[in-house]
């Protein structure tokens, strides 16, 4: 009996101990009410040690993390500046810790899976898991899916990907729609995204054109190393573990959404210590280069680019500069398209999708996948910023509630069908196929 409590109650000063650096962090929501208030905002997170969870515009209010240390600081240049904020969560460690336990709780009764081989969908899945699971999806169905390593991460974890295609890819009647997840490390909820769509495609399939008619690439992982380290050590960790760019490694890693070879450099941040470092030049990141190698293969085929991403229930499309592609009209209709059918099965407690370029959205960004898309010719590229839980802004954003997991997975796959069998019409009309 004294050994159990003893167990017990390490276990818990062990994962109190994990989240002790965010002690006394708070989350502000912020309002502005001018265009240059919202700018003054995102140029606070270069001066002071803020993060800024969800950008705030006119109309839209923000959240914002900020250390203990910085709160005074923060809360000063905010009322001197005249933009009003209220503390949404006072200290995170306590959300934190609530996270820990309905995983751990979800992990420990998950005895299900939705197939023979699938992953269950009442939990969030580590890397190792996810690896294993790609090398025995792809064992089990030696004649649609093939496991790729795409490439090693800074650390040296292999970026795996699935190739899902009735004919080896060699049909080039076929468009391609390339699908990624967790480019960002804290966004948790965006794997079971890519993870219910190869469900889908491979195990549970229902809807046969989707298999017959598309190749499809899936990377559920794309930045393997910050997403181990958001588990193990930093919950909100976004960008990847690369060293060198501080002396003494004082600040590390590079947002891996900023570092693509595609206007590189001229909306992200050149310090080390930002959320949008852009690294030292474009595609300096070994997990870059992997996944430029991975969607550039029969680029020409890419008809659907799709970069999973939370939170705000958004799908948003280039380029990140504020220009428009040529074929603007058409990607926003696509876009609609997706989004209302996301709509049509979500909680009526989340907020419909807002559809729109990222510049006009949000805010301007440079080397993104999204703009990456585009570059190398997919005339169908967007990024989907999945809802954060009910609807909650802040920490929920990124933390996940076990009651959402499948819930992402399945209205995320509503609005990727509607898009592939577009993409899959439209390439046939382009090239010439007929349907």
């Amino acid at each position: 009996m004294f050994k159990t409590i003893f167990l017990v109650c390490l276990s818990f000063y062990v994962v109190l101990a994990k989240h002790e650096q965010y002690e006394g962090y708070a989350v502000y929501d912020v309002t502005v009410t001018t265009k240059e208030e919202g700018i003054f905002l995102n140029d606070l997170e270069e001066q002071i040690h803020i993060d800024i969870l969800s950008h705030v515009a006119p109309g839209r209010s923000g959240q914002v993390l900020v250390p203990k240390d910085q709160r005074e600081q923060f809360q000063d240049l905010l009322t001197d500046s005249g933009i009003e904020f209220k503390i949404v969560t006072e200290n995170v460690v306590e959300e934190l810790l609530l996270e820990d336990e309905k995983l751990a709780a979800a992990s420990k009764t998950s005895n299900k899976s939705s197939s023979r081989i699938g992953l269950s969908f009442d939990t969030i899945h580590r890397y190792s898991v996810v690896d294993q699971y790609l090398v025995d999806l792809a064992a089990a169905y030696p004649n649609i899916v093939t496991v790729v390593s795409g490439g090693n991460s800074f650390e040296g974890r292999d970026i795996k990907y699935l190739k899902i295609s009735t004919t080896n890819f060699q049909d080039r009647s076929k468009p391609i729609v390339y699908i990624q997840s967790l480019l960002h490390a804290r966004e948790w909820i965006t794997l079971p995204a890519t993870l219910y769509a190869i469900e889908k495609l491979v195990i549970d399939v229902v809807e046969q054109d989707l298999q017959q008619d598309i190749d499809w690439i899936i990377v559920p992982i794309a930045n393997p190393d910050g997403y181990e380290f958001a588990h193990t050590n930093t919950r909100f960790w976004r960008k990847n573990r690369a060293t060198g760019y501080s002396v003494g490694d004082t600040c590390i890693g590079v947002d891996l959404n900023r570092n693509f070879d595609i206007l590189w450099g001229t909306a992200s941040s050149s310090n080390v210590c930002s959320e949008t470092f852009h690294g030292r030049g474009p595609a300096s990141e070994p997990e870059i280069v992997a996944l430029q190698s991975i969607a550039g293969q029969d680029a020409n085929r890419v008809e659907l680019f799709l970069d999973i991403h939370s939170y705000g229930s958004m799908i948003l499309f280039g380029w990140g500069t504020g220009a428009l592609p040529p074929n603007a009209l058409v990607i926003n209709y696509v876009g609609v398209l997706m989004a209302q059918a996301i709509d049509r099965v979500k909680w009526q407690s989340n907020i419909n999708y807002i559809v729109g370029n990222t510049f006009h959205v949000l805010y301007a960004a440079s080397g993104s996948a999204g703009d990456y898309g585009l570059a190398i010719g997919s005339p169908l590229s967007y990024t989907y910023e999945l809802p954060a839980y009910r609807n909650s802004g802040g920490l929920n954003g990124f933390l996940v509630d076990p009651d959402f997991i499948e819930q992402a997975g399945f209205e995320t796959w509503e609005g990727i069908k509607e898009g592939a069998r577009f993409a899959r019409d439209n390439y046939r009309r382009r090239h010439g196929y007929s349907n």
